[in-house]
């Protein structure tokens, strides 16, 4: 929740007109503004091979939600994905895993891709429950509609979200390969799901971060809203 319309616009346009081709033939590039930016980014983004996505969708088709975005609006003001179960809407909206799931469903049938996240508190991860949490939050908040086709998760260990910490190579390559484990024994294209990284992804550790096997790419905060930070991360990609 940063900027207004026209600050999201000029970002977009920024990051759009710095794309060189074969940076885009070598990346898939998202963002995912605010609603009330969408047009203005949807608008600048069109030409240079960005998709876009939504930040969240309703779990209800249509009707009296004041407030919320169903996943039909999402896909005909032309956008390809959303993002569901960030942690900041788990913590903030008090988001269950069955409501991320039936979200996703609804994004499903809408044509939308999902970005589902999952992630441990410091706590967690402290009481060495990490892994027991991540395996639930994968059971419970995907769907059985779920393929790797229309499915993206996004490991995200909340204590390392907007931070400045970032979890180790180590850490991430364990988490990563626990969590292809899980999709794998549940999927059978389980070994073609994207798993991104998020948490504290700036330009001084990407390369490393996109070294680690079974990381697929990025959720990136705070570094995307410079256009020159997520430009280095997307070279380093």
């Amino acid at each position: 929740m940063n900027g207004g319309a026209r600050d999201g616009t000029t970002l977009a346009r920024e990051i759009a007109e710095r794309l060189n081709a074969s940076l885009k033939s070598k990346t898939d590039i998202l963002v995912c503004p605010p609603f009330i930016n969408m047009e203005g980014v949807q608008f600048e983004c069109e030409e240079a091979d960005i998709a876009v996505g939504a930040q969240d969708c309703s779990d209800q088709e249509n009707g009296a939600y004041t407030g919320q975005i169903s996943a039909s609006m999402i896909a005909e003001a032309g956008c390809t994905h959303v993002i569901l179960g960030h942690s900041e809407r788990r913590q903030y909206q008090n988001e269950t895993n069955p409501l991320i799931s039936r979200k996703a469903v609804k994004a499903h049938e809408h044509d939308l891709v999902t970005i589902i996240c999952v992630g441990e508190l410091e706590a967690e991860r402290d009481a060495g429950r990490q892994e027991n949490v991540v395996e639930t939050q994968l059971a419970e908040a995907i769907p059985d509609c779920a393929t790797a086709e229309n499915t993206v998760i996004a490991y995200e260990p909340v204590w390392a979200i907007g931070t400045g910490k970032t979890a180790s190579a180590d850490d991430i390559r364990a988490m990563h390969a626990f969590i292809r484990a899980q999709l794998q024994k549940r999927f059978s294209d389980g070994g073609k799901f994207r798993i991104l990284y998020g948490g504290s992804v700036k330009p001084s550790n990407a390369a490393e971060i996109f070294a680690v096997p079974n990381v697929n790419g990025a959720l990136v905060g705070g570094a995307s809203l410079k256009a020159d930070d997520f430009l280095e991360i997307i070279r380093a990609a």
